[in-house]
């Protein structure tokens, strides 16, 4: 198979979607990859390398669509690469259609076989190539909202950690998943005090029986999350639900009950955003007010380590991007049902239940396409 790796074009998004170990891993395999000039510069990946681990470097993003049977990328398609997609094409990255609905239509149109990381489930529900990214979101919405609490930078100038006589920052966060579990671990790091919001009571009892005591945990439901939004200095929304829009959990009204100065990190607004108030940035412009309180909501937050997120995110995607390449995608997704859950798009269908109600179209099974 040709595999084809264009340089991202999201506003300060400086990850790749393959590494060198993974060219060489598909190139030994009988493949051919083709990586666009300067595709790994922003993580520190330079064309020599590539081409040392057998790829073919060349020039321009157009070329490499052209030639390429199936696209590896990280962030969805933007609308400059909409005519480059074309019938049969597979594209292999996060394609958060649920909240990029207008790329959701544009991939149906043109019969794009649109594999989503995000929506790759394993039986127990887990999702393997959307942790590395959530992992790193995590522990940077801590560190960012850290940053946003300055009086410098707008915030209300509390000191997370506190010191000694002084009341520590209060930090909540909505979802206990991996990316509330890794603010979480950096919250308490940072020696604030932490209170996790979820559903699932297991989860809570997890997180309660490993940090002993070091944070609070609660049950979720809209008054327990009025009153905890209320009194936080820092909320991160770490709430996912595979394939579909975030629930919108805080209100405009709880934001406006929180004093000024507070901060919003919302890092589920690349599923939409379970914070009303909260809309997409980038990292040129991340923050704007609402009622007083800074909201920070980068859709691609893990671009800013650019490094650490290609790595990581490379090392969980290549196995399914072998799977690919050497079966291609009917017979990968028939041998394997995980893949089969991260089918967003199939010739000109939606076989993905969650992705399709939030498009708006019918939901076709993916063996009724066959």
């Amino acid at each position: 198979m040709i595999i084809g790796v264009p340089t991202e074009i999201k506003v300060r998004e400086y990850r790749v979607g393959m590494i060198p170990a993974g060219v060489r891993m598909l190139t030994a395999r009988g493949h051919h990859v083709l990586v666009q000039a300067g595709a790994g510069l922003g993580s520190g990946i330079s064309d020599e390398e590539y081409q040392r681990a057998g790829a073919e470097i060349l020039r321009t993003r157009e070329e490499v669509w052209k030639r390429a049977e199936m696209i590896v990328k990280v962030k969805e398609p933007l609308p400059d690469e909409y005519p480059l997609m074309r019938e049969g094409q597979i594209v292999y990255t996060y394609l958060h259609l649920a909240a990029a609905q207008e790329l959701g239509h544009e991939m149906l149109k043109r019969k794009v076989e649109g594999v989503a990381y995000e929506t790759i489930e394993t039986d127990d529900g887990k999702l393997p190539l959307l942790q590395p990214m959530s992992s790193v979101a995590g522990r940077m919405s801590v560190q960012v909202g850290a940053a946003c609490l300055e009086k410098a930078h707008g915030g209300k100038g509390i000191l997370l950690g506190g010191v000694p006589g002084v009341r520590r920052g209060r930090v909540a966060i909505l979802g206990g998943g991996v990316v509330g579990a890794s603010a979480a671990r950096i919250a308490v790091g940072f020696g604030a005090s932490v209170t996790v919001l979820d559903i699932n009571p297991s989860v809570l009892a997890y997180l309660d029986d490993i940090y002993q005591g070091q944070i609070h945990t609660l049950y979720s439901d809209p008054h327990t999350i009025e009153e905890t939004v209320r009194a936080a200095d820092l909320v991160v929304g770490a709430v996912l639900v595979a394939g579909a829009r975030a629930p919108r959990l805080v209100t405009e009204q709880m934001v406006a009950t929180m004093e000024p100065g507070s901060v919003i990190v919302d890092v589920a607004v690349d599923q939409g955003g379970c914070v009303e108030t909260c809309h997409p940035t980038t990292h040129d412009n991340p923050t704007y007010l609402v009622h007083g309180v800074i909201h920070y909501a980068v859709a691609n937050m893990p671009g800013a380590v650019a490094r650490t997120s290609t790595y990581a995110l490379c090392n969980a995607t290549i196995g399914y991007a072998r799977q690919l390449a050497d079966h291609g995608l009917v017979r990968a997704a028939q041998a394997d049902r995980m893949l089969t859950r991260g089918i967003n798009t199939f010739r000109g269908h939606c076989p993905h239940k969650a992705v399709a109600e939030a498009l708006q179209v019918e939901h076709v099974p993916f063996e009724r396409l066959l």
